[in-house]
Parts: structure tokens; sequence; C-alpha cells
């Protein structure tokens, strides 16, 4: 597997109008189009008759964090807005601890308009639950790429409370228009569980119940595990070459018997489909931590830490993914809850052989970004291809825009 470092972004760009960005959802999830890519082969179908392109008995692999309601807007005393971005938890550093925790938080954060505040408490009133209570935020320090901002209040509530009233859903950028009512329900998956991404998985955001039942029919299953999404999947590329950008980290949460699925599904020959990029990072990096752990390059009771590069210099040792999941299974056995946890930096882009999936179902990506470097790293230069027929047959992109299935290019290694 060759390092993709040398690749110019230029080559992985192509011309989006305003007009082809979906500002708002479709009225029905599964009313969304669906293109499907299979062996150099393009078609057009709808979502809700995605099982009728999926094998029998194939397994879907769905990520199921929620999007946290992350951004705050706080009055200064000069009567200026302010607005804070809750990127992620610095104390309590784990999200669960930190959602739970009561009194006071810390986390990092971008703050709009920074320069407006230096220092100082600022403070806002709250309709709570049980009434008006007070949150205070207090600017610690400048981080390298963000703030550090503690948050403490008034109320008998834990700061995911405090987050869900206080807060609104953090729409992406290009949508260019601000975050309604409707946004709180549809900018979440219908299976969403865990708290903790400032972004949708928004591959899953077309699944719905009668699309279960329907794969249901098909005895095709469905695996759900969480990677915490973060602001820098909306990061472009802005170096020449991709060696020179810094691929942003997710949290990662798997127990046992998500990996005992993925090691029966891989020893059946069960085709595994990701359910967006989140997934596929999620599934990959399992197989190179498992690798690190065959190689001792990872302690026995290490969490998760996969480095961006960590799968281009790791190739030469070539593990198939029932050894590199069978690691993965014994070290999360003798962990005393049996949940892994940790952090993926992975960058998949052309050079990339996945190890653990068949296909992505992903929708349309910005030019110039990580997750159209990672379809191209699936289908190849095809992706140029996928996109342009994507762009004459009115299909919607990026986040409530329309989905795809795409077959990889050549099979992967099991």
């Amino acid at each position: 597997m060759s390092t993709p470092k040398h690749i110019e972004i230029a080559d992985y760009t192509y011309d989006l109008p305003d007009d082809r960005i979906a500002q708002y959802p479709l009225a029905e999830r599964d009313d969304a189009r669906l293109l499907v890519y299979r062996d150099g082969q393009i078609s057009a179908s709808d979502f809700k008759h995605l099982r009728d392109q999926l094998p029998d008995r194939s397994l879907l692999v769905f990520n199921d964090t929620r999007v946290i309601h992350a951004r705050l807007h706080f009055t200064l005393p000069n009567g200026k807005l302010l607005e804070i971005f809750c990127l992620e938890p610095l104390q309590p550093a784990e999200y669960q601890q930190n959602f739970g925790a009561s009194g006071s938080v810390r986390w990092k954060c971008l703050i709009g308009g920074n320069r407006k505040w230096k220092s100082g408490v600022i403070e806002s009133s709250i309709p709570g639950p049980e009434g008006i209570f007070t949150l205070q935020a207090e600017r610690i320090g400048r981080l390298e790429d963000a703030f550090e901002v503690a948050f403490s209040w008034t109320a008998d509530l834990s700061f995911g409370e405090v987050l869900h009233a206080a807060g609104v859903i953090p729409l992406p950028p290009y949508m260019q228009r601000a975050s309604e009512a409707a946004d709180a329900d549809r900018y979440q998956t219908v299976y969403a569980r865990l708290d903790g991404s400032v972004a949708a998985p928004t591959a899953g955001l077309h699944f719905t119940d009668r699309v279960f039942r329907d794969m249901d029919a098909k005895q095709i299953d469905r695996l759900f595990v969480t990677l915490h999404v973060g602001a820098g999947t909306f990061k472009p590329v802005k170096s020449e070459k991709i060696g020179d950008h810094h691929m942003h980290q997710e949290s990662i949460y798997l127990s046992l018997d998500d990996v005992q699925v993925l090691l029966d599904s891989v020893a059946a020959g069960r085709k595994i489909i990701s359910v967006g990029t989140t997934s596929t990072r999620l599934l990959e990096s399992i197989y190179w931590h498992g690798c690190m752990l065959l190689q001792q390059q990872s302690a026995p009771d290490a969490p998760i830490d996969v480095p961006q590069w960590a799968p281009y210099e790791l190739a030469a040792h070539q593990y198939s993914a029932t050894e590199a999941l069978a690691a993965v299974r014994e070290q999360i056995r003798a962990l005393p809850d049996q949940l892994l946890t940790g952090q993926t930096q992975v960058m998949i882009a052309p050079g990339y052989t996945f190890r653990i999936i068949d296909g992505l179902i992903t929708n349309f990506h910005q030019p110039n970004s990580t997750l159209l470097l990672l379809v191209a790293a699936l289908i190849g230069p095809d992706w140029k291809k996928v996109y342009q027929y994507a762009l004459e047959h009115d299909f919607r992109f990026l986040s409530y825009g329309d989905g795809s299935l795409l077959w990889a290019a050549a099979p992967t290694g099991a």
C-alpha cells in the first residue's frame, strides 16, 4: 500500500454550484435518491428501495452517535452577541462522564468573535424544566486551534441537559442558514443513541423504519457502533499536498459484542457495508489497532490510538481481517468493562487498501475534502464519473442531500 502523502488536492476537486447544496431535508427521509456504483457502472434508484441493491445476509454498520446542541449564545455586557461552539470535552475528558457532570465542566470551544471577549465571566438566563437558571462561561485560555472554556450553572441538571436546554443544533457552515426547530429532529438519525457529535453522520439520515423492515425481509443485519463526529469533518484540505494536512481526531467506542459480530461476518464471507464515512473510519481503524496489538506496538490495555499515517507505515506487515479483529476481541475480553475506547486520526486516501468493508453508503461530499479522498480511495478514478453523473442528473449534495451506494473497485482483504 503506497503512501498518499504526495497526492495534490487540486486533483480532487470539482465545480459544485450553490444551488445543488441541499439547504433543507426532503419531507420524507427515504424519498432521497440513491446513486448506485458497481463494477464501473452507474444507475439511479431511490433510498426506499435500498434493499434491492444489497445482497441477502449482508451486514450494514451504522454510527449511532447523537448530535449535541453545541452552539451556545451569550450577550456581552456591551450588548454584543457571542457564540461559543463546543467541540470536545476537556474536564472530564470522557464524553459520557462530561455530559453526566453537574455543576461545572470544561470544553474545547470555538468562539465566534473572540476578540469581543478577552476575559471575565459571561452568563445567560436559560429556561429549564424547573424554571429559569443561569449558565456561566469563563474563557480559561487559548489552545492550539481553539479555546478552553469553563462552564458552570445553577440548576440541578447534568451538562447534557444544560446543552439541550441552552444550545442549538450546529448545522454545517455551507447551509448558510440558522438552525430551525425541525433540525433538532431531522439533523439526527432515527437510531441516534449516544451524545457526542457536532456533525451528523449524514448517510444515516435517509434510513427509516420502513427501510429497516425491508432489509429484515432479506436477512440483512445491522450493527451499531459509535464514533463521535468532530467539526474537523468539514475542514477542507488547504495544503497543496495532502501529506501536509493535519487530520482531525475522533472518539471511538467499541464493545466485545461489536467485534464478535464483525468476526462472525468476515468468517462467513458476508458483505460488510458501512453507512457513512465515519463508520468506515471506525471499522478500518479497528483493523489497524488489531495490527498494532499483533506487532506489540500497542500495550494490551491501551486504548485505540490510530495515527494519521499508520496504515501506510504498517502495511508491510500483512494480517488478515480475522487475525486483526481476533486480537482486538481478546484485548476487550481482558478489560474490566469489556468496552474499548480511544481515538482515530486515520487518513484514508487513494492508495489505501480497505481491510473490512466491501461497500459504502454515503452522501455527496465537498470538493477538496478528506471525505472525497476516502470515496476516491474506494472506487478509484471513477469518483469523477460518479460525481459528474450526480451533477448532470440533479442529485442533491452534502448533508441534507441524496445518497449513494458505492461498491469497492476491487475485493477487500479478509
